[in-house]
């Protein structure tokens, strides 16, 4: 990979889990490869009488213990052997994980927050959602979400999904530096659907138009792809090209405005099998 500045700092929220391992994983390779330093976070949701606690400053049993317990996990992980020789610093906090989360990556002024995901489906999904969802809605640094162990993530494959849009250059600059830090061939696709319906001449000078004055080091593809609706649509044609890493750009669309509109990404971040990388509008 390439050295570059905006992978610098990496954020990884932790709950010690076997997924949020997986993506400690591939934040190591990242800072490895790009010189850069981890915040390892985790985050405590105390009942109302410990927080007050926290808040007063006062020093509770209960507060002590679920300190000590949290470094000594920390100890556990950073005696990893792919973390050997990196900067990583430890945070425990008292917050609610999203609140928390996007808190800490303003503070610390992080360029790319790394997060594990095992998705959600059904009830759960349209009711309570995940942290991981949260933040690829407002996060202001690009999010990379993954869902599975990733023992070499060089991702050779990006397919980046877009209607291409004025409003979408600004965040695609990132992309292309994202490409660029992986030597990744981009496989820009528009996907076509019946409310959304574009000929494939208007779609292709769509996409040409919008790249140029992109230096894309490793060269793109352009792809036009029906299907019946968009999210289906990224997720098939990831797989016709057996992608590596899907992205999208997202709107952060809150409260009422989000639960009509929907969002796209968040959709991609609880159902695809690849990783999915996040940049906001």
């Amino acid at each position: 990979m390439l050295n570059f500045t905006f992978m610098k700092k990496i954020l990884v929220p932790t709950d010690f889990s076997d997924h949020a391992e997986y993506a400690l994983k591939v934040a190591a390779q990242i800072a490895r490869e790009n010189d850069g330093e981890i915040y390892l976070l985790h985050l405590l949701e105390l009942p109302g009488e410990e927080n007050d606690a926290v808040t007063s400053g006062a020093e509770a049993p209960e507060i002590i213990f679920f300190l000590k317990k949290a470094h000594e996990r920390f100890d556990e992980v950073r005696s990893a052997e792919y973390l050997d020789g990196l900067t990583v610093t430890e945070n425990v906090k008292f917050d609610k994980a999203f609140e928390g989360i996007i808190k800490i990556s303003k503070e610390n002024d992080i360029d790319l927050i790394v997060m594990g995901s095992h998705g959600a489906s059904g009830f759960h999904e349209m009711f309570i959602g995940s942290n991981t969802e949260k933040v690829v809605r407002v996060s202001d640094v690009p999010v990379l979400v993954i869902k599975k162990e990733e023992a070499n993530f060089n991702p050779e494959k990006f397919v980046f999904a877009s209607n291409f849009s004025n409003e979408i250059k600004k965040p695609f600059a990132k992309v292309v530096d994202f490409a660029n830090s992986f030597k990744a061939k981009l496989h820009l696709v528009y996907i076509n659907t019946p409310n959304e319906f574009k000929s494939t001449h208007e779609a292709e000078k769509l996409i040409h138009d919008f790249t140029s004055g992109f230096s894309i080091v490793n060269g793109f593809t352009t792809h036009i792809y029906s299907d019946v609706n968009v999210e289906k649509g990224i997720l098939h044609f990831a797989n016709s090209v057996n992608a590596d890493l899907i992205g999208m750009c997202t709107h952060g669309r809150q409260g009422i405005a989000h639960f009509f509109n929907g969002s796209i990404s968040e959709d991609l971040v609880n159902h695809a099998v690849r990783p999915v990388v996040t940049f906001k509008i």
